[in-house]
């Protein structure tokens, strides 16, 4: 098929599969990254701009204004190019450079929140604010605000089509990052829908508020919501079966792990979501078939995750969890049994 735009390529995604030694289960990877934007978040940025161009909230030429820490700004950037729209990205010193750098690329214009913000501290409250404030302050200007879009989870009704046709002996359950809840929402819903059976995990980083536990800042962008933020109203917890917690060790270590064993770059959340799909298959938790996402590449976190002096220096580096994934993933002797 020829395509003829950029958001046109959304979709269509590839899955992988990881076998796990002795046990009659499958890890199947969703590869999202290879998205034209390089994330998941593709899919929902399509969705809202295509929502908000049909209801006439912003009109051809108009100026669309997203909080993001990059992903779903790369995603509104490549959609605002194609749709004929400006897009103005609110950011804060969490965003990995090279995300920022993809969205100017891109033509967005960046603006960056004011404030004292330690490094591992994200500053979502302040970014939506700004947001809001710009949006409402600029002619013909539209703030997009994901957390409450119904359109965000909406995006993500094709990836679960993909996911039926991909694997049609089934899916006994999917494991997926919360953030907004857009994704996990949009796909938890549909997953059920098909099969009611189905379990689903939602995993945010230890820090996150999400699930009720206690909040403390934490390294994991894109993932979970930081003290002061409110839940937004696209996350059903309904649809939800069990709510855990990944710790930034747990989520880098895993992500380099995944490197250097399988040669495949994931980023820091997906790092999370895979480690803890990995330890609920050990502990007979899940079986059959289990789904996660690669929501997005590590090939935007090489000067972070995958740079020993930077794990190093903020405490991150934890050889005993390479140690564990060997025993989740490899045979004795380290010959893989897949």
């Amino acid at each position: 098929m020829l395509h003829k735009t950029i958001t046109e390529l959304i979709g269509q995604t590839p899955v992988m599969s990881i076998d796990i030694p002795n046990r009659d289960t499958r890890l199947m990877l969703k590869m999202e990254k290879n998205n034209p934007g390089g994330s998941m978040k593709d899919r929902m940025a399509r969705s809202m701009v295509l929502a908000a161009l049909k209801d006439g909230r912003v009109a051809p030429g108009g100026t669309i204004v997203e909080s993001s820490s990059g992903n779903t700004g790369i995603g509104l950037a490549l959609s605002a190019l194609d749709f004929g729209l400006h897009f103005i990205a609110v950011v804060d010193h969490h965003a990995a450079p090279d995300k920022v750098r993809m969205m100017e690329a891109l033509g967005a214009e960046i603006r960056y929140v004011e404030g004292e913000f330690a490094e591992n501290e994200v500053a979502v409250v302040e970014r939506e604010r700004l947001a809001a404030q710009l949006a409402a302050d600029l002619s013909g200007a539209l703030f997009m605000n994901q957390s409450d879009n119904p359109a965000n989870p909406e995006g993500y009704a094709a990836l679960v089509d993909e996911l039926i046709s991909q694997l049609p002996s089934g899916i006994d359950a999917f494991v997926g990052c919360v953030g907004t809840g857009g994704s996990m929402t949009g796909i938890a819903q549909r997953l059920k829908r098909h099969k009611a059976t189905v379990r689903t995990i939602g995993v945010e980083p230890a820090g996150s508020i999400i699930f009720g536990k206690p909040a403390h800042p934490y390294y994991q962008s894109g993932t979970g919501m930081p003290a002061g933020d409110a839940v937004g109203k696209v996350l059903d917890y309904g649809c939800i079966d069990e709510g855990v917690q990944a710790t930034d060790t747990q989520a880098f270590e895993t992500a380099r792990y995944i490197a250097r064993r399988k040669g495949l770059l994931v980023g820091g959340s997906s790092g999370g979501a895979i480690y803890k799909a990995l330890e609920f298959i050990a502990a007979g938790k899940l079986t059959g078939t289990v789904v996660t996402l690669v929501a997005d590449g590590g090939e935007k976190y090489l000067s972070t995750i995958f740079d020993d002096d930077w794990m190093a220096k903020r405490s991150l580096l934890d050889p005993t969890i390479a140690a564990q994934l060997d025993k989740w993933l490899f045979a004795k002797g380290g010959r893989n049994l897949s």
